[in-house]
């Protein structure tokens, strides 16, 4: 697998990307904080098969070369690709406990917790370790508890 820099205005996103709800403004500022340590996946005639948001996220930062890997894929391939690399991640889940351990971690390093992509919000109920419910009894914090409020339960698209 070779990466390759490649202009930013020569990659083409995927017009039917399903995926929707991009988080441009966290990616820009976890490339902006960590460098572009994910290459965008395109195939031979610069189609993004997987990273759009890191490519809406270049264009914030007006970078003009990423880091790029050309997927050797056939059509179905890439389709099925596409489909797949969203949703495993979002099968994925945290183990609150180590997340509270690298979170002190990083804390007692007097690292910027909001690096790391969670809102305050979300940072406050973690280090928190409980959230209020509507009857000020408070509850363990869940995954449920992290997604963003304007996010379908049943689906998961996100919206405005």
């Amino acid at each position: 697998m070779k990466v390759e820099l490649i202009s930013l205005d020569s990659l083409i996103p995927f017009e039917n990307n399903p995926r929707k709800g991009l988080n441009v403004d966290k990616v820009a500022a976890s490339i902006k904080e960590f460098g572009f340590q994910q290459p965008i996946v395109i195939n031979k005639n610069k189609i993004i098969l997987a990273g759009h948001t890191r490519y809406f996220a270049s264009k914030k930062l007006n970078l003009t070369e990423v880091p790029c890997i050309i997927a050797e894929l056939n059509e179905l391939k890439q389709k099925a690709y596409r489909i797949a690399d969203n949703k495993v991640a979002q099968d994925n889940y945290w183990d609150f406990d180590k997340l509270e351990l690298e979170f002190n971690d990083l804390l007692d390093n007097n690292y910027d917790l909001i690096n790391t992509g969670f809102d305050k919000a979300e940072l406050d109920n973690l280090i928190n370790k409980t959230i209020k419910d509507e009857d000020n009894s408070d509850n363990e914090i869940t995954e449920k508890n992290l997604e963003p409020a304007n996010k379908c339960p049943s689906c998961g698209y996100e919206y405005d």
